[in-house]
């Protein structure tokens, strides 16, 4: 039979590739650590770590093990927030969020949200879609706003907004075709897995242009001033570069419609208990931004379908499962 508690110091141990580190960080003592690794092993009659000088591996079987670890952590998290929620919004909500939409898009949601519901301790983390999603899939975020289009078996989403995309360049840029004139063109650019980044490259490409390296900077304020100097071009939504392109700071161009429309999602897990809190921030997100006219997509679930506490479906079944006696083994 598996001890929960002894996954929490399997995953410890895989986390930090020592007993003594784990020991550490689970504040205990390193025997202790040694015998729930030992207990486990026996239990499932396999090694899970190869022994060194320098600390543990996991072996194999351990890899195989560990994803199952963060889904039944994950699944006794929602099991604990659905017996707690009584429907009244209240306690931790995580999401994430692109900074461009961060910046444009969510302070008169979040102000509005944080007056309605008081009770509620909203979280907000700004980063790439592509790490973004990565967090919503490994259950450390409860949803996040995406640029679409996105394709994930696990994952629910719903169109929330669209934006009209520009091209962004210094003001001495008259056209798209100038920039085929500037030697070693750069983009400037978030780091690996913006969704910005890549409908760049693509535009770019439309247009014959083969580019440098991009530059890769952490803040939009940077990206925007750089692109100001003349250091290079980006993509960015319109709103976002209104003011700095009234003030006369950058200059913008359109694009066709194929590549200047872009739809930001807010996705979140399909099998995930939807918290009263979730649930609520998504209703005055939708009427607050009045909900993108967009057509349910293969993997979303009509709006109506999601009621206040709503539990996924097979989240009982599952959390009765864990709960109850383990299942028997096949050897």
């Amino acid at each position: 039979m598996i001890d929960i508690s002894d996954l929490k110091v399997f995953e410890a141990v895989s986390r930090l590739g020592s007993m003594n580190r784990a020991a550490a960080d689970l504040n205990t003592v390193q025997s202790n650590v040694t015998a729930r690794i030992r207990a486990l092993e026996e239990a499932l009659g396999v090694a899970l770590f190869r022994r060194h000088a320098r600390g543990v591996t996991v072996t194999p079987a351990g890899q195989r093990l560990l994803p199952f670890v963060g889904r039944i952590a994950k699944l006794l998290a929602d099991a604990e927030a659905a017996a707690k929620d009584d429907g009244i919004p209240n306690g931790a909500l995580v999401i994430g969020s692109m900074e461009t939409t961060a910046a444009l898009r969510l302070s008169p949601l979040l102000s509005q949200f944080a007056n309605a519901y008081p009770k509620v301790r909203l979280a907000l983390t700004t980063g790439t879609t592509s790490r973004l999603l990565s967090d919503v899939i490994e259950g450390q975020l409860e949803g996040a706003f995406v640029a679409g289009p996105v394709s994930h078996p696990d994952l629910h989403q719903e169109a929330i907004f669209r934006e009209e995309l520009v091209v962004v360049t210094a003001r001495n840029v008259a056209s798209l075709r100038d920039l085929a004139k500037i030697a070693d063109l750069r983009t400037i650019v978030f780091q690996l897995g913006c969704s910005y980044r890549q409908r760049l490259e693509a535009v770019l490409a439309d247009l014959g242009i083969a580019v440098a390296k991009p530059m890769e900077l952490g803040s939009l304020d940077a990206i925007i001033a750089c692109v100001a100097a003349g250091v290079g071009v980006t993509l960015l939504p319109k709103g976002v570069v209104a003011a700095a392109s009234q003030n006369g700071e950058i200059a913008i161009h359109e694009l066709p419609p194929r590549r200047a429309q872009a739809e930001t999602l807010f996705v979140h897990r399909h099998d995930a208990y939807l918290s009263s809190a979730l649930t609520a921030f998504l209703d005055l997100a939708r009427s607050h931004y009045g909900a993108a006219q967009a057509a349910p997509r293969r993997n979303e679930s009509p709006p109506a379908s999601r009621k206040i506490g709503k539990k996924p479906a097979g989240f009982l079944a599952e959390a009765t499962k864990l709960a109850g006696k383990p299942e028997k083994r096949s050897a």
